[in-house]
């Protein structure tokens, strides 16, 4: 499987309050390409800093990416920034 790119703004998970998980939302269009909204494991790189994450369900027709305070701090970047991701799904070839 090739990997998905896209860019996205770090967000919290809890948007009226600004607190909790933080995350990335993954755009509509490539939401079909990751195997649709369901919970799964994946690993890719935002910006240059590899990891291994999941993507989620986040409501209203929504998936998004799990982004750790260890994933920000790798990749310089934190709550409210603009950042490049490429995902690919762990397991599937």
């Amino acid at each position: 499987m090739e990997p998905i790119r896209f860019s996205s703004t770090i967000r919290s998970w809890n948007e009226e309050q600004h607190r909790g998980l933080a995350v990335v939302d993954i755009p509509s269009e490539l939401i079909a390409a990751l195997g649709g909204l369901k919970q799964q494991r994946v690993h890719g790189r935002i910006g240059s800093a590899d990891f291994i994450s999941n993507v989620m369900p986040a409501g209203g027709g929504r998936l998004a990416l799990s982004v750790s305070k260890a994933m920000q701090g790798a990749a310089g970047v934190g709550m409210g920034d603009a950042v490049d991701v490429e995902l690919t799904q762990i397991g599937r070839d």
